[in-house]
Parts: C-alpha cells; sequence; structure tokens
C-alpha cells in the first residue's frame, strides 16, 4: 500500500457554521469523519496538510473573516502545513506536489470542500501531475445546486473520480488502513 498523505481541502469556519450561508451537507458528521481520519492518520504517521481558500474582501472567507481560519473542530497541529489559494487547485498556486514528495508520499488522500469545486480542481490538479490520488468518499461535501441535492452531487463526482481512476474509500476503510500502520 503506497504511504498516504491526507489532504484536507477548504473545510474553513464560514463553510460549517451557518452564519453567512447554511452549513454544507451532512456538516456535523461530516467533521466527525474527518476528525476521526485526522486521529487515524497522525497516529498512524501518515502526513497531514491543509489547504485554505483565501476569498476576495467581503467574501465569508475572505482572509481575516471570521470565516476564514480551519474549522476548530479539525484545526491543524503545529508543523502541519497550512497551503493557501485563490483557485480551486490546491496544486496550481502552492508548493503542495513538493510537500508530497518531501514526506515521501505515495498517495495524495483528498477530503474536504466544496465537491463539485476545489476537491474536484484539486483532484484534477493531481492526477494532471501522475499523482496516485484516494478520494474519502464520505468526507467530501458540498451544498444543493441546479436541481441536483448535495448527495446526488457527491455520489455523481465519486464516480467521476473512480472512472478517472482514483482508488475511492471511505472513513472507516482508511481508517482502518491507518491504524494497521500504526500497529505495523
Amino acid at each position: 500500500m503506497p504511504k498516504p498523505a491526507l489532504i484536507v481541502i477548504d473545510l474553513q469556519t464560514a463553510m460549517l457554521d451557518g452564519v453567512r450561508f447554511p452549513p454544507m451537507h451532512d456538516h456535523e458528521a461530516l467533521l466527525a469523519r474527518v476528525a476521526a481520519l485526522l486521529d487515524a492518520a497522525r497516529r498512524g504517521g501518515a502526513p497531514v496538510a491543509f489547504v485554505r481558500h483565501d476569498g476576495k474582501p467581503g467574501e465569508a472567507i475572505a482572509r481575516g473573516s471570521p470565516g476564514w481560519p480551519i474549522h476548530p473542530a479539525i484545526a491543524p497541529l503545529a508543523g502541519e502545513p497550512i497551503f493557501e489559494k485563490t483557485v480551486g487547485d490546491a496544486f496550481a498556486q502552492t508548493d503542495l506536489a513538493g510537500w508530497l514528495a518531501e514526506q515521501g508520499a505515495g498517495e495524495a488522500v483528498l477530503i474536504g470542500a466544496q465537491t463539485d469545486f476545489c476537491v474536484n480542481a484539486t483532484f484534477g490538479g493531481a492526477r494532471a501531475r501522475g499523482l496516485p490520488i484516494a478520494v474519502v468518499a464520505d468526507a467530501h461535501s458540498t451544498w444543493p445546486s441546479n436541481g441536483e441535492t448535495a448527495a446526488e452531487i457527491i455520489a455523481r463526482y465519486n464516480a467521476a473520480f473512480a472512472e478517472a481512476g482514483a482508488r475511492l474509500v471511505t472513513t472507516k476503510a482508511l481508517v482502518a488502513e491507518l491504524s494497521e500502520a500504526e500497529n505495523a
């Protein structure tokens, strides 16, 4: 099994707190699943990185705004990098690919927000770089859009990720894999 690196995409306070707009689909369970993944990755020695979107002034996730920080329930620990971006693809404006190489990561594991925007764009960036990719099927979310429920959008993108070559895994399965690595 390749050494995974967990990449937490744009799980910022504004996406989940309901202050400026409704929280993302299944936000409480999403935070719990992400927390479980982070705990397993950290215990298993898998590298963890966070991505934070810097919105434009006045936006809910504008730099320095109350909604900009990574949600406190899943906050980075000391030494875990935060890659900041202003476009969807977390690889486009950052050294995320270099960091993955430095970590010896054999697989980029994507979780976070927003399924149909930044998660999808980051998937495309990883794929364009030839990186092995896993997507945690139940650890990314979005809002309803264009007559589709959030659950339908998530399912559609999970199918597209798998069809494009991603390893699709559940939180439960990845936690078990990471726990095996911890015990090895």
